[in-house]
């Protein structure tokens, strides 16, 4: 199942028919600091079984991925059992600047109930020197309650979308 809008893009959970894409995707090394490449995401240990990969597709091709994850990860930014914490949120470079990032968020909350109906937050750590990021996702709804987290590359701005 997918959530899709006016333009032809869509997200749906990553399923292995799509690495070929993944293997051939890239950021700038600016953007490197502040999150990882879906297939390193994707195969990191550290992430549980139970967390979704989603890319974001425009058509049938992948043009961004991000993780909602469970576990120890959420835990370090919310106290609520039903979160998930989006991470690794990226738009593959050579689609940037087209309003896909946007797009996709636009779509997640109905990606959200439609996946993952017990799901009533979304959370996510957003770098401080990350102004251009902490900016979408404001626009896109998230609301900052003034909760800092001391991440591994800095402090980050907690933001929260409630379904």
């Amino acid at each position: 199942m997918t959530s899709q809008q006016q333009s032809s893009i869509s997200l749906i959970q990553y399923t292995e028919p799509y690495k070929p894409f993944l293997d051939d995707y890239h950021l700038p090394e600016e953007q490197l600091m502040f999150t990882m490449l879906p297939i390193e995401k994707i195969h990191n240990p550290k992430v549980t079984s139970t967390s979704s990969h989603v890319l974001i597709l425009d058509g049938d091709r992948p043009v961004g991925y991000f993780t909602l994850e469970d576990g120890a990860k959420l835990q370090k930014y919310s106290d609520n059992p039903r979160a998930r914490v989006l991470t690794s949120f990226s738009i593959e470079s050579t689609f940037q600047g087209k309003g896909l990032a946007k797009d996709a968020l636009t779509l997640l909350p109905s990606f959200v109930h439609e996946e993952l109906p017990e799901v009533n937050e979304i959370v996510l750590g957003v770098n401080q020197k990350n102004v251009a990021a902490l900016n979408l996702y404001i626009k896109m709804g998230f609301m900052d309650e003034g909760e800092i987290f001391e991440g591994a590359k800095g402090p980050q701005h907690v933001l929260h979308l409630y379904l």
